[in-house]
């Protein structure tokens, strides 16, 4: 029996995981996309299931909201359960003109104000990157669907109510996307510890726009998103 607090310890999770914020977006993904598909975790009401896809093993998992929610998860489905690709399918806020709500984003790259790299004491500021191989299957599978999606860095956050209000146009002048708060934490868990990583992600909103998708949406209508992270298994 694995030793972990967070998840099911008797938990069947596959190699390939994806990770939705939101546990209701595992349960609908589950219900709509997987076959055979079983409950194996509600801890703390993070809801998880492990099905086939196309004839795969495949499991989804939310997560919850932040990087310190995402190192937890992220470090016990490496550790104890031996998952081998991390797909965060997720929201953000979009921060260039170039970017519209329901557009999706590729995080090559995640630029982060948060001090989360510090427990690894290194000689220098880690850049978090995804995994090519997860990022270049995912092209590969946004354009066989003919889905339009931009590729580059978004910013991972610890607010999501900032009390400088210039936060957003500071990361905007360098060309970041969009912001969210849980890549980073994945991309460098999953270096630490050699598993491959990838977030894809949904602008629900747009901060400078002013403009945003209703809870409802949120939940079940980014499915372009979740059709390209179930041919990554």
């Amino acid at each position: 029996m694995k030793n972990t607090p967070h998840i099911n310890p008797t938990a069947d999770i596959a190699e390939t995981i994806l990770l939705p914020g939101d546990p209701l977006r595992a349960k609908f993904i589950s219900e709509h996309f997987l076959t055979e598909a079983k409950q194996f975790n509600n801890v703390r009401g993070a809801l998880g299931y492990t099905g086939l896809y196309d004839g795969k093993p495949l499991s989804v998992l939310g997560t919850g909201m932040g990087m310190p929610s995402m190192g937890i998860y992220s470090y016990e489905l490496i550790q104890f359960y031996g998952v081998k690709n991390l797909i965060r399918i997720g929201s953000c806020g979009g921060i260039q003109e170039s970017v519209d709500v329901r557009d999706i984003i590729f995080a090559m790259g995640a630029s982060t104000s948060s001090s989360f790299e510090r427990q690894y004491d290194l000689p220098g500021h880690f850049s978090c990157i995804a995994s090519y191989e997860l990022l270049s299957k995912a092209k590969a599978v946004a354009d066989r669907l003919n889905i339009n999606v931009h590729i580059g860095n978004v910013a991972t956050n610890d607010t999501f109510y900032d009390d400088d209000d210039t936060y957003a146009s500071r990361w905007a002048k360098m060309g970041i996307l969009a912001l969210e708060m849980e890549t980073a934490a994945l991309y460098m868990t999953a270096a630490r510890f050699g598993a491959q990583a990838l977030s894809i992600l949904t602008v629900s909103d747009h901060v400078l726009k002013e403009e945003n998708a209703t809870a409802a949406e949120r939940e079940t209508s980014f499915t372009e998103m979740m059709e390209i992270a179930l041919q990554l298994g």
